[in-house]
């Protein structure tokens, strides 16, 4: 989520629709961290992710496979241990996959409006669609976490800048795309399940955004819906 700076024509009366996307907790690179031999309240879920021996009791190796999941994803307390953020970037993630190439199955974002761009905030997803024609995804995004979640609803997007910076934050927003105040759709050098989320953007990986802005336009609606894990 951005200042907004639009150039000329834009008005300057959006105040306070702040906020850059920050560094999330667990997003800066992982420090060393010992291994727990702790056994987590998800050790038998989280075994099989990953796919080790499911018997519900840490080993060094299952610590070793747990951290390095942890810090390919920014998750802290990078230790090893099977907790309930840890496994709830993975439920996420097997859910995700569950949706195949059919995210619109529950047919909530809407069919008569041509071509959209759907931000599904319960699995963290995103695609774009034409009618009831995909056109890209779905891919995984990252949206506002708690306190600064992504608005729901239908919206246009109204401002596009590939090149934006947060001059309050000064944060690079590569190509941003804004549909709803600060709110906007840009690429990030994190992953997506990088926990807590957002400060209100939707975050794509760099192919993604890219993709994003070659298929919309200034105009294109967007409809948010769903509520984010944990807000």
């Amino acid at each position: 989520m951005g200042d907004i700076r639009r150039r000329g024509a834009v008005a300057l009366g959006l105040t306070g629709l702040v906020a850059p996307l920050t560094l999330a907790l667990g997003a800066t690179p992982a420090q060393a961290a010992s291994c727990t031999t702790a056994a987590g309240p998800y050790q038998k879920q989280v075994e099989k992710f990953l796919g080790r021996t499911v018997d519900g009791r840490q080993s060094a190796a299952d610590c070793k496979a747990i951290q390095a999941f942890q810090n390919k994803h920014g998750i802290t307390p990078n230790i090893g241990y099977a907790g309930p953020v840890t496994w709830g970037v993975m439920d996420l993630m097997n859910k995700q996959k569950a949706v195949g190439t059919n995210p619109n199955r529950d047919g909530k974002c809407p069919v008569n409006k041509g071509r959209i761009a759907c931000v599904n905030l319960t699995l963290q997803l995103s695609w774009i669609q034409d009618g009831s024609r995909l056109v890209y995804g779905p891919v995984p995004v990252r949206t506002g976490r708690d306190g600064y979640e992504t608005r729901t609803g239908l919206k246009k997007i109204y401002w596009r800048d590939i090149d934006h910076v947060s001059t309050i934050y000064n944060v690079a927003m590569p190509y941003s795309q804004f549909f709803d105040g600060g709110q906007a759709f840009h690429s990030v050098g994190l992953s997506m399940w990088n926990p807590p989320g957002s400060h209100g953007c939707v975050n794509m990986t760099p192919t993604t955004a890219k993709k994003y802005w070659s298929l919309l336009k200034n105009g294109d609606d967007v409809y948010v819906y769903g509520r984010k894990p944990g807000t």
